[in-house]
C-alpha cells in the first residue's frame, strides 16, 4: 500500500467517524478531508494545489440554476403542510374509505402518495401522519406494529414520486458525473441527462412501489375486524371532494406537467409550484372575503394564461410590444397582487414566517452538504481515489453487472448510518463514474439509486423516518417495535429494486417516449 492509499483509507475512516460522532455532517464531510490533505502534504502524499479549485466549485454550486429549485420545492411542501391542506385531504379520504382497518390503512397510503408529489419532505409527512392517522388506526383495530410500519414507509414516498427534492439532487450529480465519465470513455457527445428525465423515469417506479405497499396492506389486514362500530363508508358530497382534492391535484399536474411537457425548466416549475401553493394556502385559510377570493382566483387564472402562452412559444422579454406581451404583463401584475394578498393572509395566520424559517433551515442543510462534498471530491481525486475505484470495479466478478450490484449493496448499507443527501454527494462522484462510463442508461441508474436511497429513511439506527415517528408515537409503542415494523416495507423496497433491475423498461419507457 502506497502512502497516498494509506492516507485515503485514513480519510474514509475519519469521515465516517466524524459523521457518527454527532457533529454537523457538513463539517465532517469538508473538515476531515481538508485536515487529512494538509497532513498528507507534509509527507509529500498530496498536492495542495488541488484545493485551488474549491472556490470555483463553491461558486458553481451557488450559481447552479437547477439547484435553485431546491428551496422552492421545499417552500412548496412546508407551506402545504403548515396550512393544514394535507390534513383536510386525509380526513376526506378516511371518510370515503371508511373506518375499517383496511380502509384506514389504504387511506393513509393513498394520501401519502398524493402528498408525496406536493411536499417530498419526509419529516413533515411522518409527523403529520403520526399525529392525525395513528390514533384512528389504533382505534380501528390495526396493530401498533402494522400502523407504525405503514406510517413510516408511506411518509418516505416523497423521495421517489416526482417532483422530488432527492431526484433534483440526483439529477444534478448524475448529469455532471455522466458527462465526465462518458467523455473519459471516448464519447464526446453523450445525451444530456436532465431532472425532467429522472422525473419521468421515476413516475412508474413510484406508482409500482405504492401498488406493492397496497398489496401488502390488503394481505396483512385481510382478517382484521374493526374495533369500533362505525365501519361503513360515509357519503361525502362531491363538492367537498373536489374542493379539497382538485386544487392540489391541479397544482401537481401544473408543476410536473410543465416539466415533462417541456414548457418550463425544473427551476421555473418549482417557482410555479411555490407561487401556486401560497395562493392555494391563502385561499383556504378562511376569512378572505369575496374580494380576496376574487384577487386570488384572478392570479390563478393569470398563471394558467402565462403557462399557455409559454406552451405556444411566447417568451415575454422578446414580445412585450405585442398583444400577447400586454396580456403577459397584465397576467404578471395579477399574479403579483394575488401572491402579496395571500402572503399577507398567511403572515397574519402564522403560516408564512415559520414556513420560510423551515425552508431556510432545510435548504441550508442541503447546500452545506453539497458544498462540503466538493471538498471531499477534490481531496479524493487528489489521492487518486477515482482511479483506484475504477480499477477495483473492473476486477469485480460479473463485469458491469457485478459492479452495479456492488454499488447497490454499498448504498444500501450506507443507508444504515448516513442520510440520503450525504450518500448522493459521497457515492455518486466516487463510485458512480465507473458505472456511468458503461452503456447503462444513466436515468435507469439514477432511479435505481433513488429507490435504494429511500430505504435509508427506514433502516435503523439512523433512519430519519424512524426518528420523526418516535417523536410523536405514544410511549406504549417501543423503539424496537418501530424498528421491527419497517422490516416488511424495506423488503418490499428491495423487491421493487429487483424488479427495476430485471425490467429496465419500467424506468426508461416514459422518458424515452417524452424526450427522445
Amino acid at each position: 500500500m502506497t502512502l497516498s492509499e494509506l492516507f485515503l483509507c485514513l480519510m474514509l475512516v475519519g469521515l465516517f467517524a466524524g459523521i457518527l460522532s454527532g457533529i454537523p455532517a457538513m463539517l465532517a464531510i469538508a473538515g476531515v478531508p481538508f485536515v487529512v490533505a494538509v497532513i498528507a502534504s507534509l509527507f509529500g502524499a498530496f498536492d495542495l494545489s488541488f484545493l485551488d479549485f474549491f472556490p470555483s466549485r463553491v461558486w458553481g454550486v451557488m450559481s447552479n440554476t437547477l439547484l435553485m429549485s431546491v428551496p422552492l420545492f421545499i417552500l412548496m411542501g412546508v407551506v402545504l403542510e403548515r396550512s393544514q391542506l394535507a390534513e383536510r385531504m386525509l380526513e376526506v379520504l378516511r371518510e370515503m374509505l371508511g373506518a375499517s382497518p383496511r380502509g384506514l390503512a389504504l387511506s393513509v397510503l393513498l394520501f401519502s402518495a398524493l402528498i408525496a408529489a406536493s411536499t417530498g419532505i419526509v419529516g413533515a409527512t411522518v409527523v403529520m401522519l403520526g399525529l392525525v392517522s395513528l390514533p384512528a388506526m389504533l382505534q380501528a383495530g390495526v396493530s401498533p406494529r402494522v400502523s407504525s410500519g405503514i406510517i413510516c414507509a408511506s411518509g418516505t414516498l416523497g423521495q421517489i414520486i416526482p417532483p422530488s427534492i432527492l431526484l433534483v439532487l440526483l439529477g444534478d450529480q448524475i448529469g455532471n458525473t455522466y458527462l465526465e465519465a462518458q467523455q473519459k470513455a471516448g464519447n464526446f457527445a453523450p445525451d444530456a441527462v436532465s431532472v425532467g428525465d429522472l422525473f419521468a423515469g421515476a413516475l412508474l417506479p413510484g406508482l409500482l412501489l405504492v401498488g406493492l405497499y397496497g398489496i401488502y396492506i390488503l394481505f396483512t389486514l385481510r382478517g382484521a375486524h374493526a374495533a369500533i362500530d362505525d365501519t361503513g363508508r360515509k357519503r361525502v358530497p362531491l363538492s367537498r371532494i373536489l374542493g379539497v382534492f382538485l386544487p392540489p391535484l391541479l397544482l401537481i399536474l401544473a408543476v410536473l406537467g410543465s416539466i415533462l411537457g417541456g414548457v418550463a425548466t425544473t427551476t421555473e416549475a418549482a417557482g410555479l409550484g411555490a407561487v401556486g401553493t401560497i395562493l392555494l394556502a391563502g385561499y383556504t385559510r378562511g376569512g378572505v372575503g369575496r374580494a380576496g377570493r376574487g384577487v386570488i382566483l384572478s392570479a390563478v387564472v393569470a398563471g394558467g394564461v402565462l403557462v399557455l402562452l409559454r406552451a405556444f412559444g411566447f417568451v415575454p422579454p422578446s414580445g412585450l410590444g405585442t398583444p400577447a406581451g400586454f396580456v403577459a404583463l397584465l397576467a404578471a401584475a395579477l399574479i403579483a397582487a394575488g401572491v402579496v394578498f395571500s402572503g399577507w393572509r398567511l403572515m397574519r395566520t402564522d403560516v408564512l414566517v415559520p414556513a420560510v424559517i423551515d425552508t431556510l433551515r432545510i435548504s441550508g442543510m442541503v447546500f452545506g452538504i453539497v458544498i462540503a462534498a466538493s471538498m471531499l471530491s477534490l481531496v479524493f481525486r487528489g489521492f487518486g481515489g477515482d482511479e483506484l475505484v475504477a480499477g477495483f470495479l473492473e476486477q469485480v466478478p460479473g463485469g458491469k453487472w457485478g459492479a452495479l450490484a456492488l454499488v447497490m449493496v454499498v448504498v444500501f448499507f450506507l443507508g444504515f448510518i448516513l442520510e440520503a443527501v450525504e450518500i448522493i454527494y459521497i457515492v455518486v462522484p466516487l463510485l458512480g463514474a465507473p458505472i456511468l462510463a458503461t452503456d447503462f442508461s444513466p436515468v435507469w441508474f439514477a432511479v435505481l439509486l433513488a429507490m435504494n436511497l429511500q430505504t435509508s429513511f427506514l433502516t435503523p439506527p439512523f433512519g430519519f423516518a424512524l426518528f420523526y415517528y418516535r417523536s410523536v408515537a405514544p410511549r406504549s409503542i417501543t423503539t424496537m417495535e418501530i424498528y421491527r415494523s419497517v422490516i416488511p416495507f424495506v423488503a418490499i423496497q428491495l423487491v421493487a429494486l429487483a424488479l427495476l433491475i430485471t425490467f429496465p423498461a419500467v424506468v426508461t419507457w416514459l422518458p424515452d417516449m417524452l424526450f427522445r
